[in-house]
Parts: structure tokens; sequence; C-alpha cells
């Protein structure tokens, strides 16, 4: 229940219109804080869209959701008419106006007591004509504070000035690093902090666009990707800073992760049944191959119809409804995190901040008082939530609809009193559905599935991160054609692959039977190995390392088996902030990384910023083509205040670190060497640094093409074989269309990284790969047999990659090698790649 005090009570006024009445009403919430000046518009809105005449001379005339950016705190406030004023078109005359301001659904029970004053018709009549306040706070709120005033008054109030809520004094703006944007989990925390600190805080776009931050649905409207400069407004400089400083954190997300890499990559498949009867065919979600039958499930469809009521009984309703689902989700979490770990019950944490977004309740209730059933009310201004965020142009924030949507359900089955559909099998099957919610996925688990398929969905999906978790095999958007395969048929999933076969012999499911426990030994043998030197069948050594983005990871990777870092991503100690980092934080940084490697290498690259990697704050002009503009060492030459610190910060490092090699990205020409080296040469020579193992990253054709002139003064070459696929096959590797064809698995790209190599041998210098093709097995193999000598993955990717290169001597990937250089595309070379033999995986 929220307080009455006296001076949000006006006795004895006079009002000539019902606008009259409504200026007075908000001016009272006005002057006592709770909206800012501008909200008297939306009563007056809402009254053009609504009559807010409750009954028996009462009126609760309240804002607009486009103005409920301008509430400051719930409240309300009472004017009394005892002469009346004209409300409505009805000739209803009304003596008691209500005004609300509602920022939660706290006043709900305020309206449940108005309920029982119209009720009362002796009651009316005092409210209308008392002259004691605390008769009003006695009605409303069933206490009575002492009065200030007993005679009748005449209430003039005029709004004191207040700011609005776009101007908070304080403010900074911040890059969002978070590699999956502003979605639910980090939008939860981001609210907790706010309500904590008992502040005020809006986040802006350039746009214009904002969103209070304790109002989850706001927020995730707003679309923020990684890299989307945030203008944080806050009432005082302490919750700015404390604001800024957790946004910068990541708000509890994993910052080291690449924006994809939780779901596995679409790969040729290593087995394949030789009799199915047909093959369906989706996007990878979750690894893991399993043999069952198959289940459609289709939740079962919600009945809502408008069926209004009582506005405050629809009120209870809906507290009781949201109580019900916090409570189930109280259990959901509890048990998610018993079994699965802290993070993915934070999935369901997420799901109780939606559940609870003042936004949503708020128009809710408004949707109930202007005449709408409580169930149609809810599903109403949550569908429309979801239609937002499904517009979002990013996938993984669009994904997130999903969330909402398995709120919306939870809340409207206890609304219409109907329990979830159940899953009726035998044993565990592959569910077959048009989606499924975070929840689904949860309650089914690995007693009732082997593993799913979706017609729709993502694999970034909270659904996709939770069957990971769960080692559930999954495939989505395998489309419509998914959902008319019938109950029971013999199926065989692979998750990695994508793909799912449909009534296979019994000789495929024998065979089926048989990868699984090859798979299942791969991974333990992978696991117990992890920290033995990467190695070929052999003997002979390739280097496998870790990318990673700070010194906080270094840890994992070395507990995950990695011999070195072959990349540290400075940008990311860029891209994280509002500014740039300065020499010293920079050289604390490598320095820790560096002691916490020992003795092992560690590859720091230069500021490679540019290209799909932006930062506001450095005021670079836009680009039509970025990347091919101004990105990598080309930035690093226009803007020697970010270059010469960032070359400081190694040297001082390397002064005490012998392990420290510095490698230059986007290297396209000779000249582009010789200038950074002499760049870093006059920093090293100024701080008597020791020389330093020098490197550039192959990452453009013309780097490769004159690969043989390079090597004659460079220390080692670093292929970057993400950009590299892309300006070779001229396919930007963010398109949309084009992404899923820049395999650099493609005889072009490794015609290039041959070249490389083949240069680097004459000169007795070393090439690593540190792109993506790295950590794809068949990548590792194939570079392997081109010559590669190291390679640097993320970290999960450390243990297969060294399993996988055991299983091969050098002679035989040498073969693979010069064959996939004669092939035609990038599927013909993976085809090459067959499983070993089966002595092979226990070597």
């Amino acid at each position: 229940m929220i307080d009455l005090p006296q001076e949000l009570i006006g006795l004895g006024a006079r009002a000539s219109t019902k606008d009259d009445a409504i200026a007075q009403v908000a001016a009272l919430l006005t002057a006592a804080g709770n909206v800012d000046a501008g909200y008297v518009q939306g009563m007056r809105a809402r009254e053009g869209q609504a009559n807010t005449y409750l009954g028996s001379g009462i009126a609760i005339p309240h804002g607009t959701p486009e103005t409920r950016h301008l509430i400051r705190k719930t409240g309300i406030a009472v004017l009394q008419l005892p002469g009346g004023v004209p409300w409505g078109v009805g000739g209803e005359t009304v003596r008691l106006v209500v005004g609300i301001a509602a920022a939660s659904d706290e006043h709900l029970g305020i309206l449940r007591r108005l309920t029982r004053v119209l009720s009362d018709d002796a009651l009316v009549e005092k409210l209308s004509t008392t002259t004691d306040p605390g008769d009003v706070q006695e009605a409303l709120t069933g206490e009575r504070s002492t009065p200030v005033q007993t005679q009748a008054q005449t209430v003039t109030v005029t709004a004191a000035p207040a700011p609005a809520a776009s101007d908070l004094p304080y403010s900074a703006q911040v890059t969002l690093p978070n590699p999956l944007g502003m979605h639910a989990r980090p939008a939860t925390m981001l609210a907790n902090l706010v309500r904590s600190r008992g502040g005020r805080v809006r986040l802006s776009r350039d746009s214009g666009e904002s969103a209070d931050a304790t109002r989850l649905m706001e927020v995730l409207s707003l679309g923020l990707t990684r890299g989307t400069a945030v203008t944080v407004s806050a009432d005082s400089p302490e919750t700015l800073n404390a604001v800024t400083d957790a946004i910068r954190s990541g708000l509890g997300d994993d910052l080291s992760a690449a924006p994809a890499s939780a779901a596995p990559a679409r790969r040729e498949p290593e087995w394949a049944p030789q009799g199915a009867g047909a093959t369906v065919e989706g996007v990878p979600a979750a690894d893991g191959l399993v043999v069952g039958v198959t289940r459609q499930h289709a939740p079962r469809p919600l009945d809502v119809r408008d069926e209004p009521g009582d506005p405050v009984a629809d009120g209870d309703r809906l507290d009781r409804a949201l109580a019900a689902a916090r409570a189930e989700l109280d259990t959901v979490i509890a048990d998610v995190g018993a079994r699965f770990g802290a993070d993915k019950a934070a999935i369901f944490r997420a799901h109780q901040e939606l559940l609870g977004d003042e936004s949503v309740v708020q128009d809710t209730v408004s949707r109930i008082l202007d005449g709408h059933g409580v169930a149609w009310a809810y599903q109403a201004v949550t569908s429309d939530r979801i239609a937002g965020l499904q517009r979002l142009d990013d996938p993984t924030l669009a994904a997130r609809a999903v969330d909402l949507s398995d709120v919306q359900r939870r809340v409207l089955r206890h609304l219409l009193g109907l329990r979830e559909t159940d899953v009726a099998a035998s044993g565990p099957v592959i569910l077959l559905a048009p989606d499924l919610t975070p929840s689904d996925t949860a309650r089914l688990g690995p007693d009732t599935l082997l593993g799913f398929v979706t017609a729709q969905g993502g694999p970034t999906s909270h659904t996709a991160i939770i069957a990971r978790g769960l080692g559930l095999p999954a495939v989505v958007a395998a489309g419509n054609g998914v959902l008319e395969v019938p109950d029971g048929t013999p199926a065989i999933l692979d998750g990695g692959a994508g793909r799912l076969y449909l009534n296979p012999s019994e000789a495929d499911v024998g065979a089926a039977r048989e990868r699984q426990g090859v798979l299942a030994r791969e991974r333990e043998l992978a696991r117990a190995a992890r920290h033995q030197p990467g190695a070929t069948r052999d003997g002979v050594r390739v280097e496998v390392a870790a990318n990673i983005n700070r010194a906080t990871d270094a840890a994992a990777a070395l507990d995950a088996g990695a011999e070195g870092v072959g990349l540290m991503r400075t940008e990311f100690l860029f891209l994280e902030r509002d500014s740039a980092p300065t020499e010293e934080e920079q050289e604390r940084e490598y320095r820790a990384m560096a002691q916490a490697l020992g003795d092992r290498t560690l590859i720091i690259r230069t500021l490679d910023i540019g290209g799909d990697k932006e930062v506001p704050y450095l005021g670079l002009a836009h680009e039509d083509n970025s990347f091919l503009g101004i990105r990598g060492i080309r930035l690093c030459f226009e803007r020697p205040d970010l270059f010469l610190p960032q070359l400081r910060a190694v040297a001082r490092v390397a002064k005490d670190h012998q392990g420290v090699h510095l490698m230059f990205p986007m290297i396209s020409t000779l000249e582009d060497f010789r200038r950074a080296r002499a760049i870093f040469d006059g920093v090293r020579e100024e701080l008597g640094a020791p020389r330093v193992p020098l490197g550039v990253m192959i990452e453009v054709p013309s780097a490769a093409l004159i690969a043989d002139a390079l090597a004659q003064e460079v220390d080692f070459f670093s292929v970057g074989t993400n950009d590299l696929t892309q300006y070779t096959l001229a396919m930007d590797r963010l398109h949309p269309q084009l992404a899923r064809q820049t395999d650099a698995m493609h005889p072009a790209v490794l015609q290039l990284i041959a070249l490389t190599v083949q240069a680097a041998d004459r000169h007795g210098k070393w090439v690593g790969v540190c792109g993506g093709a790295a950590g794809d097995e068949v990548g590792a193999l194939m570079l392997t047999g081109l010559g590669v000598k190291e390679l640097s993955v993320s970290t999960p990717q450390i243990a297969t990659v060294k399993a996988a290169l055991r299983q091969r001597t050098k002679a035989e990937l040498q073969a693979l090698a010069r064959e996939a250089l004669t092939q035609p595309n990038a599927e013909a070379v993976r085809a090459l790649v067959r499983p070993p033999a089966p002595q092979g995986a226990t070597a």
C-alpha cells in the first residue's frame, strides 16, 4: 500500500471544468515530486481515449503509457470538489478526483479500497464534504495521520518546477561491452542495482530513444548491441559512477566470449546413416548424437477473451497470478541452479524481472481501468512488447522475445486457471515443436527428452543455452516441415551437424549407437589429455594457444590446456569503456597477463579497431565500407595518441618478461610493417627495452602474396582467417545472406595460407593461425598439414583441437592438405576429412 500524505489531499477545491480539475490534481502530484510537469498532458490524453469516471461521483484520471517515463515515484492525489464538476458525456458529476501516477502496481490497493467506498453511499458523501483530510487518508489507506488543518479550504496549487526525466543532472557515455548485447540477464542486474541505490537512471541512444533503467522491457526494447554508445543519466554522481562501472564490467556477462561462441558451428557430419528415409536440416544449437522416436509438442493454445469485470477484482486476480508465477519461478530457479548451475538459473531470475516489469503492470492496469478484462489486458500489453523485441535488428536480442512469451504464458495460465501441457510418453523422446521456451526445456529435461528440433528459434536463445547445459542435442530453425513428422517416427538426431535423420535402417541405428560410444570416449580422453603438448600422432609439435582478451582470462585458458596466448586482443581494453585506457592502465593489464603465463609466449596484437569494431568515443569518421577503410594498423598510424602509449606499455612489460611478442594487424604492404617497426624501435630505445619478436597478421591477400618479402624482415606470421576469408572471397563475414559462405576452408584461402607458410619456411620463420579456422577440427588438421606451427583458439576448443591432432600423423595431414588445394570449393575440402581409424581415437 502506498502512503497518502496530507499535502496530496486538496479539500474544498473548485473546478470550472474537467480539464481544470485534472490540472489541479496533477499539480498536487507535481508539487509533491511524484511526477514531472508534463505528466498532466498524459492525463488529458487518457481522457481523450477513455472516460475515467469510476462511479458514485469518483473519477480516477491517470496518464498514458507514452508518459509513464515522467513518473518519478508511484503515488496518488485526491482533489475534493464539494460543488462537483461535469465529467464525461453521460452527465456524470464528480466530487472526488483521485489522480494516479502508477510507476508500479502499488496503487492497486487504493483501487480496492475505492471499490468498497463506491458501495457505501454514506462514506462517499462524507469524503466529498469532509474538512478533515484524515478521513480521506483512513478511507483509502486504512491509516490516519495528525490533521494539519480541520477547516474547509479552497486549494490553489501551483506546480513547482521539476527536472524532466531526460534532464537528470549527471550523465556519462559508456560503450556496451556485452557480447550478446543488453539482454535480459544484464538488464536485470542493472535494474536491481539502480533500485538498491534508490536512484533514478535513464539509458539513452544517439537516436534519442531512452529507457528507465529499472524497467526491463524498456531497456530491452532499446536494442543495445555490443559496441553501442549509451548515455547514462542519473540523479547523483554516486549512482552514475556505480552504474557506469557496472556496465563497463559487463553486468555479470562473460565479456571474453564471442557473440556466437556458445553455439556449435555448422559442420559436415563425420558420420551419417546410409539408409535414412529423409533428412531434415536446421541450425545446430547444441552438440550431441541420439537415437529415439519423435513426438510432436505443441503447447495448448490459450483462449483469451476480453471479459471485463470489476476493475478492483481484476486487479486482485492480476496480483494473485503474478505472485503465483513468481513462486513457480522460485522453484524453477532452485531446481535449475541445483542441477545445472547458477548461470542457467540466472535465466529464470531474468524471467522474474520481466514478470515484475512496472511498465507492463501499469499498462495492464490502465487497460483494465479502460474497461477490458484482466487476461485480455495482460496478453495485449505483453504481446506488444514481444512484437517490439521481434522487430529488433540484432537476432540475439530479438530472440529474447521467447523469454517474454514464456513469462506471458506462465501468467496467463494462472489467470485462466490452466495447467501446463505435459509430454506423455513411455520414455525419452526426440521432441519436435514450433519453438520451445526456456521453461519448457528446463521442465522437460533429460528424463523426458533425448533432444529436440524446433521449426523456429535461434542458436543463441536461452532455450539453446539451457539445452547445452543439459547436454541435450538440439537443432533450431528447421522449418515447418518438421511439424508434419508423425509421432513415433524412428529418428537419429545429430545436433552438431544440425540434422535429423528419419526412419533409419536397423544397421544405421546400430552404427549410430557405436558412434555415440566413440564420441563419449573421445570427450573423456580429450579432457584427460588436455595438458599434454599439442602434437600429431607421430610427435610433431604444434603449439595450441589461446585467444583471450584480458589477464583474468589467463587462468581458465591454462587450466584448459593452453600452451600460451597466441592472440591478446588489446582492442577490448578500448571497447569496454567510454575513454581510451591510459598507458599505465595498459601496462598493468599486459604485465598481469605476462605474470600469469610465466615463461610461456604472450602475443600482444596492437589496437585493431574499425570494421566490425566501433569505438564511439574515438570520434572516428563514419565510413560506408569500413572493412576497407581506416582500421587496424592504418588507424594506429593516423592516431599516434593511441598507438604510442600502447607501444610504450608493451615495451615496459617486455623489459621484465621474455615471452612477450608484438603483432601488427591489417598489414597490406611491406612499407606498413617497416613503418610500424620503426615507431616501435624508437619507443623501445627511448625506454631501454630489449628487442621484442615482431610479427604481422596475414589477413589481407596482398600480405600473403608478398609473404616472401615480409618473411625476410618479420619474426613470425599469424593468419587471421576470418578477415582473410572475407577479403579473398569478397564476402562480408557479417552479411546475413553471405556469412555462411565465408568458409576459411575454401581452396583460394588455403592457397594464400600455403604461400605464407612456404615463404616463412624459406627464411626460417614460423606461422600461426589465430582466426576461427584454427578452432575448427577440420581447419586445425588442414592448417597443420599446410605447415602451420601454432594454432590459437578459444579456451573451450583447446582440448578438442589437441585431441584431433593426436589422431593423425604429419604425413597424413600433409597429404590431406595437398589434396585440399586441388578441390573446387570448401564443401569438397571438408568432405576429405573422414573419421580416423578406431585405434587412432584411443592413441
